[in-house]
């Protein structure tokens, strides 16, 4: 990697830089197996700041389907669970055909933010649905009933997740 490359990735994950997104959109702008890479390893980093900058950097970089996975680990780590928001709206820049379950998981088990994208891609995206991803979606939606609080949030989240699988369940009924 060129000394220009490491300056900007240096640049986007320094906690001083005001405007640390203008480099990992530069990056993202420049792509490459090389620079992908290295944006992959961050978002596998500690520091949550420079773990969105890098997940914001892999959703507008081109060819970029390689990282989706480590973004979802990322999403779906505890450790980040308060503060993923922006890794779910760097999603954005995927193609989440295939990942019809974690973005349902995410909808059910996320925090606000996160929840409401993850409804957001469930409502608009083109999903490829089987019927092991319907029950795999079924053991999930059990999950959270059994582990959830009968409040008016939940009977809201029910309805729509009713909606939601009666909907899928109707394709393969046709």
């Amino acid at each position: 990697m060129d000394n220009n490359t490491e300056n900007l990735f240096a640049k986007m994950c320094d906690k001083q830089e005001e405007e640390a997104f203008k480099y990992a959109d530069k990056l993202a702008e420049i792509g490459g197996d090389e620079i992908l890479n290295k944006l992959i390893e961050l978002v596998k980093s500690d520091d949550i700041e420079c773990v969105h900058l890098a997940a914001r950097a892999l959703a507008n970089i081109d060819n970029n389907q390689s990282a989706l996975d480590t973004i979802m680990e990322a999403i779906h780590d505890n450790r980040n669970r308060h503060q993923n928001g922006a890794l779910v709206q760097a999603l954005e820049g995927f193609d989440l055909s295939l990942k019809f379950v974690d973005i349902f998981r995410i909808y059910l088990f996320g925090n606000f933010k996160s929840s409401l994208l993850a409804k957001e891609y469930l409502d608009y995206v083109e999903f490829d649905v089987t019927p092991r991803v319907i029950k795999k979606v079924e053991k999930h939606w059990k999950h959270f009933i059994n582990n959830s609080k009968n409040d008016e949030g939940f009977e809201i989240k029910k309805a729509e997740v009713e909606e939601i699988l009666s909907e899928i369940k109707a394709m393969f009924e046709e």
